[in-house]
């Protein structure tokens, strides 16, 4: 880029920082361009000029206080009109003649207050400026043709109307800025109110995976180093599902992560991870937990109907923490239920046992299942589901849960 070229951008970006300073000089250049022109015509001693006065120095200090009012006309658009419309009038019955620089500072103030104020004002302003500019051309002691008079009004009015679209088209692209300014604003909440509610998604999973597995780990663990010395093979069957459980829980864990990788391992992710667990699965959970010597029974009534995706993890989850929770606090003898419910619309979950319950878990201060309990309140309440959860008449713990089928 040549020196030249960027000094003008250099220019250019002080004067639009300066609005005031572009307008005085912009006034600056009438007054060169007209006055020199207006002392130094030759007016003729006879014909239609013969009638106006040669102009002096009255003459061209209203002409530059006239002009210089221009560097205001954009802060004070009406006054400036009022003062220049004024000038006008004062020239008009002294009988000077019309100049460059007057005529252009009164269509350029026409113009100002059309692009810089509201309508009432504008409005109010161009007709006061049209009415002062007919009376200064009937009082013009020459005569007017109606051709001059309708062109002259007409250039007047439509320097107004000009300005007037200037001003709705800078408004309609400032209204679309904004709106596009509040879609970006809106488009990042969005965005952030997704990703907590996958964060608290993924919270969710992995709570039921590490809490159920660890519990059914630790029970195996428990019940293999009492009996390795006197049952070495029911120690190792038991050590075996240890690492079964073990693998199981890594796979799953695998598998919900596997949503913060990068977009690049997105397909590969897809083909190695597991889909989610659903109550197809509930046959192997079950399994699990007789391993850990907790008696578990299960009963379906009702036509089974499959649920929608959502709602079959959600079931899946619910059980799997319902059972880890009696795993942890119900006891060593403990026993318990799961039954579904299927109807045409909805299915109705209930895991109970006979246990301590975990409410005495809360009166003790020895656990807090608050995350648990507050993870099947959530997963419940986002498929329109109903969840009871609290003790049982007899003793135990029960929870109950029901589930449109469909989302």
């Amino acid at each position: 880029m040549s020196p030249r070229i960027r000094g003008l951008r250099t220019f250019r970006a002080w004067l639009q920082a300066r609005p005031q300073a572009a307008d005085a000089l912009l006034a600056l250049g009438l007054l060169l361009v007209g006055l020199p022109q207006m002392y130094l015509q030759d007016f003729p001693e006879s014909g239609d000029y013969a009638a106006f006065r040669t102009p002096d120095a009255a003459n061209g200090l209203i002409v530059v206080v006239v002009t210089m009012a221009l560097a205001w006309r954009r802060r004070h658009p009406l006054p400036v009109l009022l003062v220049i419309v004024a000038g006008e009038m004062s020239l008009t019955v002294w009988g000077y003649p019309p100049s460059v620089p007057d005529v252009m500072a009164f269509l350029i103030a026409i113009y100002s207050l059309a692009a810089h104020r509201g309508l009432a004002q504008s409005a109010l302003g161009g007709v006061a400026g049209f009415v002062s500019f007919l009376v200064s051309l009937v009082m013009l002691p020459v005569g007017t043709s109606p051709v001059v008079l309708v062109s002259d009004c007409a250039l007047v009015a439509g320097v107004w109307v000009l300005g007037r679209n200037l001003r709705l088209r800078r408004a309609y692209f400032a209204e679309l800025e904004d709106r596009a300014a509040r879609l970006e604003r809106a488009r990042g909440t969005d965005a952030r109110a997704a990703r907590i509610e996958e964060r608290s998604r993924i919270a969710r999973e992995l709570h039921d995976v590490v809490a159920h597995h660890v519990s059914v780990m630790t029970v195996q663990a428990g019940a293999a180093r009492r009996i390795i010395d006197r049952d070495p093979g029911s120690a190792r069957e038991a050590m075996s599902t240890i690492e079964e459980v073990g693998r199981t829980a890594l796979s799953e864990m695998r598998r919900i992560v596997g949503v913060l990788r990068t977009e690049r391992d997105a397909d590969q992710a897809g083909r190695e991870l597991a889909p989610q667990p659903g109550l197809g699965d509930l046959g192997e959970l079950l399994d699990h937990v007789r391993e850990t010597g907790l008696s578990v029974q299960l009963w379906i009534e009702g036509e089974a109907r499959t649920p929608s995706p959502g709602v079959d993890v959600a079931a899946f989850r619910l059980i799997q923490e319902a059972l880890t929770n009696t795993l942890k606090h119900a006891g060593a003898q403990a026993r318990a239920w799961v039954r579904l419910y299927y109807t045409d619309a909805d299915l109705t979950v209930e895991i109970e046992d006979d246990g301590r319950g975990t409410a005495t878990i809360v009166a003790d201060g020895t656990d807090n299942p608050g995350h648990g309990l507050v993870g099947m309140y959530e997963r419940v309440a986002l498929y329109g589901g109903e969840l009871r959860i609290g003790p049982r008449v007899g003793g135990g713990f029960g929870v109950r849960a029901r589930f449109p089928l469909e989302a």
